[in-house]
């Protein structure tokens, strides 16, 4: 199989991105891998205006509270005072406070089923949630919400500039999620795959093949096959034999290969670890019980 490696430019921008990224894997602190999916505006509208209805009862009712029990001969001042006080509590206090308890829940995100969480996936804390609820005091009061829908339409992800200032983003937790690719064994390799060696695969390739085959079906087919001929010219080396058939195909086998060795490798330690239990736990002859 030819090894000529295809120009970068070819291939789909956004696989081309994940495929290469040659960083660290970003966890979060129980070294769980981040799967963070971005609300779209349209759950982020209607959660909104659930918790601007109930912002403005609570602010209401507030108003109305404490105009009866406050002296009627007041200074306009502090009535004045009052008010601004009344709303700082309701529209900045109480949802920080709220996202910071629930961890980036509030009553229109249980609704809609989303949360507030940080870049890096983990849990908000009161500085995140105050600083997006003081923003919010503008760019969604101030401007009833046209400031934050700019941002989220112009933006790369649906993040307003609160979500901008205080480094988060809103996760959707009720996306139905894709069943994963199953990459089979080709028929023109069964009988390569009884001979074949890809012990050598470096874990990171194997990685980036998997990341391929799962985002194979949205690439175009000329980026597919692109960027199929650019693994296959990186897993030559760790192969041996190299069946002479097209580049995707050798990389499903491969890919079915390193699976079937890993699972195989798995089943192994778990019969070893139930031998070594059996034995940890068995009493010598002749002893009582």
């Amino acid at each position: 199989m030819s090894t000529t490696r295809v120009p970068r430019d070819l291939a789909d921008a956004r696989f081309v991105r994940a495929l290469d990224d040659t960083a660290d894997e970003l966890v979060v602190g129980e070294a769980v891998a981040l799967d963070v999916q971005p609300a779209g505006i349209a759950l982020r509208l209607a959660a909104g205006l659930l918790d601007a209805v109930c912002l403005l009862a609570l602010y209401v009712m507030l108003l109305v509270g404490t105009s009866r029990l406050w002296p009627s001969s007041v200074d306009p001042a502090w009535e004045a005072a009052l008010s601004i006080a009344v709303l700082v509590v309701v529209f900045v206090l109480v949802p920080a406070a709220l996202e910071a308890v629930t961890r980036g829940k509030s009553v229109g995100r249980y609704a809609t089923g989303t949360r507030v969480v940080r870049l890096d996936g983990g849990a908000v804390g009161f500085r995140q949630t105050f600083t997006r609820s003081l923003v919010g005091l503008l760019e969604l009061w101030g401007s009833a919400g046209s400031i934050a829908l700019l941002v989220a339409l112009f933006g790369s992800r649906p993040r307003r500039l609160g979500d901008l200032l205080a480094g988060t983003v809103v996760q959707q937790e009720r996306a139905v999620r894709a069943r994963p690719t199953q990459v089979v064994l080709p028929a023109e390799l069964v009988g390569w795959a009884t001979v074949a060696d890809v012990s050598a695969l470096p874990q990171r390739l194997e990685n980036r093949l998997g990341a391929f085959f799962r985002g194979a079906a949205d690439m175009r087919p000329d980026a597919r096959a692109a960027t199929a001929q650019r693994l296959a010219a990186e897993v030559v080396p760790s192969v041996h034999p190299v069946p002479p058939v097209p580049a995707e195909v050798f990389l499903a086998g491969v890919v079915v290969l390193r699976r079937d060795r890993d699972r195989t490798a798995l089943r192994a330690r778990a019969a070893l670890l139930d031998r070594a239990a059996a034995t940890a736990t068995a009493r010598p002859p002749g002893f009582p019980r």
